[in-house]
């Protein structure tokens, strides 16, 4: 009988349970993430033919080689031929090495100075911007033309400016080569590429700073906060989620930087040569296995540096906002808890 009892009573426990404030909001929870992956799928299925399907389908390319090598009667071999990671191997340890360690090696120096310098005038040109007086709207304008002109038409404005006869030799009143290959090609590059991309993350910035309340920065002007102690406590922190995503969006451009060089400098000139360039140099050879190999190559490399901005400089701006927004307990008067924002 207290069996029969017992058996009885569970499912009405389990009934109780779910009509609970919190089976309710369990239930709503997964009922919200079903939906929430019901209506992301058609997304999700568009990034994997787009994105999915080229990935894969370059890294099989790298695999093979085509109309490279002979066969016994000296003929070269037609069709695809499979050489596994040779391709690969002929990157880091053949004769291709010396070539992609010099692609990589300017690939990182242009990342890291032409970031470094675009985020510290693009964070100058917002604070600029966001300040209250008269032609702001005219300078706003000004600042975002570099944004606007194509990359292409960029590359020949400076190729103009760093002719030997050019605009740049004529204010240094010096003779310098800045087209030739050396290191003044690689300052043109980074000086040509910073002046262009530098208002894009000026324009993230500005976003981010019109975001922020003003009673703030007058709390801060009572308390006795300077200029300088405004910005590092005040405005970089909280604009550091639009930084952070316009640094993030810089870093992954400039790795795969291919247009401005070859157009401000040229192809096949090692001081500016990229792992793009080299990949394209490869595959207008007709030797797509190895121009996939270093398109896979780069890939990874673009991939990691993006997970390692993320993790290490915190660019995770919805779990941010989640943990923040994470409701906790408050006791009452009476003893008992309450959920508090």
């Amino acid at each position: 009988m207290s069996g029969t009892t017992t058996a009885e009573s569970a499912p009405a426990a389990g009934t109780a349970a779910a009509g609970t404030p919190r089976g309710r909001a369990k239930s709503d929870v997964q009922g919200t993430r079903r939906l929430a992956a019901l209506l992301l799928s058609p997304t999700l299925l568009v990034l994997a033919l787009v994105i999915g399907y080229p990935v894969l389908a370059g890294f099989r390319e790298s695999l093979y080689a085509r109309g490279e090598g002979l066969d016994a009667d000296g003929f070269v071999v037609e069709g695809d031929r499979f050489v596994g990671l040779d391709n690969y191997t002929a990157i880091f340890q053949g004769d291709r090495a010396d070539a992609f360690w010099n692609a990589f090696s300017n690939t990182t120096f242009f990342t890291l100075t032409t970031v470094v310098l675009e985020t510290v005038i693009g964070v100058a040109m917002a604070l600029i911007m966001q300040q209250a007086f008269r032609g702001r709207a005219l300078v706003r304008a000004s600042i975002l033309v570099p944004w606007a002109i194509p990359t292409a038409i960029s590359g020949l404005l400076w190729r103009w400016i760093f002719q030997a006869d050019g605009a740049a030799n004529a204010v240094l009143r010096q003779e310098i080569l800045w087209t030739a290959d050396g290191f003044p090609a690689k300052a043109a590059v980074v000086i040509a590429e910073v002046w262009k991309t530098s208002p894009f993350i000026g324009l993230l910035v500005l976003a981010g700073l019109q975001m922020i309340p003003r009673d703030v920065y007058e709390a801060a002007r009572v308390d006795g906060a300077g200029p300088v102690q405004q910005f590092f406590r005040i405005t970089l922190p909280l604009v550091k989620p639009a930084l952070l995503v316009a640094v993030l969006f810089r870093m992954l451009d400039v790795l795969r930087m291919f247009d401005l060089p070859a157009v401000l400098i040229g192809v096949n000139q090692k001081s500016v040569e990229t792992l793009t360039m080299i990949a394209w140099f490869e595959a207008s050879n007709l030797r797509y296995g190895s121009a996939a190999a270093y398109a896979t190559v780069l890939f990874l490399y673009i991939a990691l540096i993006a997970y390692l901005f993320v993790k290490l400089l915190g660019a995770d701006i919805i779990g941010e906002a989640r943990r923040t927004r994470r409701p906790r307990a408050v006791r009452t008067p009476r003893g008992g808890r309450r959920a508090a924002a």
